[in-house]
């Protein structure tokens, strides 16, 4: 028995199904997870010292690679200065300066430690400062495990085919309307009959929870126009886009702004963090100053905003999105290249550096486009990368991403690899 093998029955005795994440289980693909001993760059080791190349980047945060060295020694400096005080610190106002600076429509943000908490908190928010009960929220999209949000999500629960979670009560769901993802019609139809009931509406401006789904152009100016029409909170779920797909996050490619925004993964730079923020006027609503009340012992934690500080900085270094978009492009565009050479039903799309792939010919544009994808063939695809040394997200309805630190000897290896596994494939 190898010593990931030892570790996953280890663990499965103490954690329930071995993981403290459920996608992590390779529940979807089956087979036994990769304990990860060490990453720098672009690659990840094993406990049994195995190197991948590495396209999961810890979920999304590892935009400037792992243990980047300028990351690494600005949270070592803080961490000598005290791990967590629970008070405020310098640290928490020059990184809420500097998102407020990089994304215009946040004028004000609150600091919490996971993305699951700024989406809670953003919807708490906007349901008390409109005195609305009702969200929208789009079949597919994961905003995190919060119970009004556990229905019909994306992540995990795809992959582990259940739309809803066990232990919601229906009252707490029965104010969450969940409609088609970029269907302009369903979300017209609805405001037109509950406008006036709707406090927020949620989206993921592009999905990553279904795998990558892009919004239309056509979705997101209905989004922005019928919420402001009938007074409802426009909420842009950038936790995992939020300075990952561009410098301004995906509102700032569809010219947008919307009226509250959840960011994570990235802001924290590989440290448990993330944020809402958006309006003052809707912020203010936020204990202290208003009556609706969110709270954090860890929430801008020094370590994480030493790490987050450090890392916004260097992702606005000349030419690093400019880079980190076309070593997504070349990545994508060869993997849908050597697919095509053996007919092999296949088609990829990246922004910035997020990217999706699909064993189907046409590029998604709903959970229900996402049926169509062969996850047999994903299945095979994952575990054939893999045993050669490149890791993707152990389901074919997560997204993928791009770091800096990924070369284009990287690329090439990965496409190499990727040819060869995909004539094994069609060669059975």
């Amino acid at each position: 028995m190898d010593r990931n093998e030892a570790l996953f029955q280890a663990a499965k005795k103490v954690i329930p199904g071995g993981v403290n994440s459920p996608v992590r289980a390779f529940g979807s693909v089956g087979g036994v997870p990769r304990f990860i001993h060490k990453a720098k760059d672009a690659c990840v080791w094993d406990e049994d010292g195995n190197q991948y190349i590495d396209y999961v980047c810890s979920w999304g945060p590892a935009i400037v690679g792992h243990a980047h060295p300028e990351v690494v020694d600005a949270v070592r400096e803080a961490a000598l200065g005290g791990l967590s005080f629970g008070a405020p610190t310098e640290g928490e106002v020059r990184i809420a300066e500097e998102i407020v600076k990089l994304m215009p429509s946040v004028e004000q943000l609150r600091l919490v430690s996971s993305g699951t908490e700024a989406t809670m908190s953003a919807i708490r928010l906007a349901r008390g400062y409109t005195g609305r009960d009702n969200i929208i929220k789009f079949e597919g999209c994961y905003h995190g495990h919060s119970d009004s949000l556990l229905v019909k999500a994306g992540s995990g629960l795809l992959t582990f085919g259940h739309p809803s979670s066990a232990g919601v009560p229906e009252d707490f769901t029965r104010h969450t309307l969940v409609l088609p993802y970029n269907d302009v019609a369903a979300l017209t139809q609805t405001f037109a009959e509950q406008g006036d009931s709707i406090a927020c509406v949620i989206v993921e401006p592009i999905a990553g929870n279904m795998n990558m789904v892009q919004a239309s152009t056509e979705f997101v100016r209905a989004l922005r126009s019928l919420t402001e029409a009938h007074g409802a909170v426009l909420i842009y779920d950038e936790v995992m886009t939020g300075f990952r797909v561009a410098l301004g996050g995906a509102q700032a490619l569809h010219g947008v702004t919307p009226d509250l925004t959840t960011m994570g993964k990235v802001i924290g730079g590989g440290m448990p963090m993330a944020a809402f923020g958006g309006r003052a006027d809707i912020m203010a609503c936020i204990s202290p100053l208003g009556g609706v009340y969110q709270a954090g012992t860890l929430s801008g934690n020094p370590l994480a905003v030493a790490a987050g500080l450090k890392t916004l900085e260097i992702i606005q270094r000349p030419g690093f999105y400019e880079t980190l978009t076309a070593r997504t492009q070349e990545l994508c565009k060869g993997l849908k290249a050597a697919a095509e050479e053996l007919e092999l039903p296949f088609s990829a799309q990246g922004v910035g550096g997020m990217f999706g792939f699909y064993f189907m010919n046409d590029l998604p544009h709903s959970f229900v486009d996402m049926q169509r994808n062969n996850t047999e063939h994903f299945k095979l695809f994952f575990h054939g990368m893999l045993r050669r040394g490149v890791a993707f997200a152990p389901s074919g309805f997560e997204a993928s991403f791009m770091s800096a630190a990924h070369t284009s000897e990287h690329i090439a290896d990965t496409l190499g690899t990727a040819a060869d596994v995909f004539t094994e494939m069609v060669r059975g």
